[in-house]
Parts: C-alpha cells; structure tokens; sequence
C-alpha cells in the first residue's frame, strides 16, 4: 500500500515522525450520479506533528463539496458524513498501519 508523504524518508525517520505525534491519516469523499451515491477513502497519508490534517485533506473536502450531494437519497446524507470526518482531521489509521507492518515484518523475518 503506498503511502503518501513518506517519499525520500528511511523508517527510522518515519518512526521518528511517529514519536514526534505524526499521524497516518486517511481522508472520506463522496461522489454522486443521481441514483448511485460512492464514498470511498483516499490513500493513507503521513502527517507531521505541525502539519494540518484539515489542510491535508481539503483536495477530498473540495471533491466531496463539488460532486457528494447530487445523489437521491444518499448522497447528502454521505456527503455530510465525509465532511464531517474530514474537518475533524480525518481518520487516524496508525494502530492499523504500525500492526500491518508488524505483520509484514514478521512474515518476511520468517521466510529464509
């Protein structure tokens, strides 16, 4: 899974951003057609401690702001959701991702 905001660093610089309350963030958006409503997520993002995770996710904000509502009956109902989740900063996924790695290093120090 490619995360977004980590080019260029080792792990031992992604830890560190950890320490310093860097958070693995995943941001909600809606998209509607009229009678089909998706919400969907968007690719897990790494932000700093001094970054904003509102900032961070305004490209969702604008998408879902631009193409949520137009569907009958869920896309308001969606579109309010993702916003909500967005402006509180989105979804903090890093238990989930420090586990997965976890997982992933142990499958790999296990093969020969």
């Amino acid at each position: 899974m490619a995360i977004r905001g980590i080019e260029g660093l080792s792990p031992e610089q992604i830890n560190f951003e950890l320490q310093r309350g860097g958070k693995f963030v995943v941001y909600q958006y809606c998209i509607s057609l009229l009678v089909v409503t998706l919400r969907r997520g968007s690719p897990v993002y790494l932000v700093r401690d001094g970054e904003s995770r509102v900032g961070r996710g305004l490209p969702w904000i604008l998408l879902t702001c631009l193409l949520g509502w137009w569907g009958i009956p869920w896309g308001p109902i969606f579109t309010i959701q993702s916003l909500v989740t967005d402006f509180g900063g989105g979804k903090d996924v890093t238990a989930q991702m420090l586990a997965q790695a976890r997982q992933s290093g142990a499958a790999a120090a296990g093969n020969p």
